[in-house]
């Protein structure tokens, strides 16, 4: 199989088409059509479905993208790594992100990196969505507490809490009251006589001693909905009312008195994953992204994140 075809192949694959592939990389569009005509030939297989305005892959061109795309990265990769020097980090790195640690964390990563490593083009996308990390491109997902998937690998970046905070002046209902605090809720699913659950709060850092805490039930009325954490954060500073909200996101404004850390939400810590396709080798720039990361956060632990966001 010829490298270059091979790699004519993947190149459409990555951008959806021929056109886009041909604007993206300077090659005549005809050019790269015949050159996967030729490997599907070859092959024997129907690479791509070709319709009158987009391609899309069949089964067999998308596993042989899977499979050989990294593959054809990582020879670019090490022929530029010796015509260099060395293995410096190079070339396009692109990461999907969740939206609140892309509106604390990310602008401040991502500029760092880009001062440490120049020759490295960045790229940082935010979303909640789960994305296809081969279809769409990405080299690096950062994601909170995924689901398991066998195609990818990763490792934990940080862990989090929920914590309730309140305005100063609102009064904490005494155990067993039925009396309804207003609330400040995300989207739309939280109804009115809805409950919470709240333990009493951590002391220093880590969390609470082995044991089931005791569990206090709140009414809530949520007389607010927004669409993001940090417009809650921002509601509640103002007085509006109660509110669910990561420690890290908080923690600043309940040391300075600003809010009132009414309690922990019960449950297992959230946790922030850092993503990437299973593979023997990974490109320079995704380690360098990784020890980037590792490096603002070793621990991991919510206080770092806290301090992260509030320095």
């Amino acid at each position: 199989m010829d490298l270059h075809t091979l790699a004519d192949f993947n190149l459409v694959a990555r951008h959806g088409g021929f056109g886009r592939a041909a604007r993206a990389s300077g090659r005549p569009k005809a050019t790269l059509s015949r050159r996967v005509a030729e490997l599907e030939a070859s092959l024997g297989l129907r690479l791509l479905e070709r319709g009158a305005r987009a391609v899309k892959l069949t089964e067999e061109g998308r596993a042989l993208h899977e499979r050989t795309g990294a593959l054809l990265t990582e020879i670019d990769e090490a022929a530029a790594a010796i015509a260099s020097g060395g293995e410096q980090p190079r070339g396009r790195l692109r990461i999907s992100a969740p939206l609140l640690f892309s509106q604390t964390a990310m602008g401040r990563l991502a500029a760092d990196f880009a001062l440490r490593y120049p020759a490295v083009r960045l790229e940082v996308t935010t979303e909640d969505r789960s994305v296809d990390m081969v279809e769409e491109g990405y080299d690096l997902v950062i994601r909170v507490n995924p689901l398991p998937d066998a195609s990818l690998i990763g490792r934990v970046l940080l862990r989090d809490r929920l914590v309730l905070v309140a305005p100063p002046g609102l009064a904490r209902p005494r155990k067993g009251s039925t009396a309804a605090v207003p609330a400040v809720v995300r989207g739309t699913g939280v109804q009115q006589g809805s409950t919470w659950e709240m333990a009493p709060p951590v002391k220093g850092k880590g969390r609470a001693p082995a044991g089931p805490p005791p569990v206090q039930t709140i009414a809530i009325d949520p007389v607010l909905s927004l669409a993001s954490l940090i417009m809650v954060r921002d509601a509640v500073c103002r007085g509006v009312g109660v509110a669910r909200l990561p420690i890290s996101l908080v923690g600043h404004d309940i040391a300075a008195g600003t809010l009132a850390h009414w309690g922990d939400v019960p449950g297992p810590d959230i946790e922030l994953w850092a993503l990437y396709p299973s593979r023997r080798l990974l490109s320079a720039r995704v380690s360098a992204f990784l020890e980037h990361l590792k490096e603002a956060f070793p621990k991991g632990a919510p206080e770092e994140l806290a301090a992260y966001v509030g320095g």
